[in-house]
């Protein structure tokens, strides 16, 4: 199943929603939301700097983690980054593969 790295930043509502909840609330909240779509919550890690929140998730493929990005974006609580991550065999598949590709100006 595909993983994803998902990192959000709380807007100022989304901090008080996180102060209501608990921290514990709002990861069984995620973890709940990503079963709903066949996927799985891994691990999720709260934090400090550019973002508050970072976990990876699995999702059965890419609509289904986008359907979740655009759900949990359109609350206006939360800004959300999800990147697709691929494995060590996936990149190793990936790099064995022929591109018939010239650089600009080559």
């Amino acid at each position: 199943m595909p993983h994803f790295l998902i990192q959000a930043k709380y807007t100022s509502e989304g901090l008080k929603g996180l102060l209501k909840d608990k921290a514990s609330g709002r990861k069984a909240a995620v973890s709940k939301a990503i079963a709903a779509l066949g996927g799985k919550l891994e691990s999720i890690y709260f934090c400090f700097g550019a973002h508050d929140v970072v976990l990876i998730a699995e999702a059965p493929d890419n609509v289904s983690a986008a359907a979740l990005s655009v759900t949990v974006g359109a609350t206006g609580l939360v800004r959300i980054n999800s990147t697709p991550l691929l494995s060590v065999e996936e990149m190793d598949r990936a790099v064995a593969k022929t591109v018939d590709y010239r650089p600009p100006g080559k």
